[in-house]
């Protein structure tokens, strides 16, 4: 597990602010967790999806990287806000969310 101070560093980097610009253009500035449930919302803040206490090396990787809104970050990450620690993605199971395009 890495230190805060070690991943606060890579934050001031001049790599990550170009890498952040890249995925909220990338990502049309839209939170992809909304649009995963069919909400159109506007997001600000880039997610690593594979937090880098776990893994580092996934800092600037554009497959780790996602466009959330404050209130889909907030509900990844409740313990920044006093919250308890959410449980950990099992990287083998993926989320499927409901199409409603589709009317079987």
């Amino acid at each position: 597990m890495r230190t805060r101070d070690e991943i606060d560093a890579i934050y001031k980097t001049s790599r990550w602010a170009k890498t952040r610009k890249t995925v909220l253009a990338r990502d049309y500035y839209l939170c992809q967790e909304c649009k995963r449930r069919g909400i159109i919302q506007q997001g600000n803040t880039v997610h690593h999806i594979i937090e880098l206490r776990e893994d580092i090396s996934k800092a600037f990787d554009l497959d780790n990287l996602e466009t959330v809104c404050l209130g889909c970050h907030n509900m990844e990450h409740p313990e920044k806000a006093g919250g308890k620690r959410k449980a950990k993605r099992n990287p083998n199971v993926i989320k499927f969310y409901r199409n409603n395009d589709f009317n079987i």
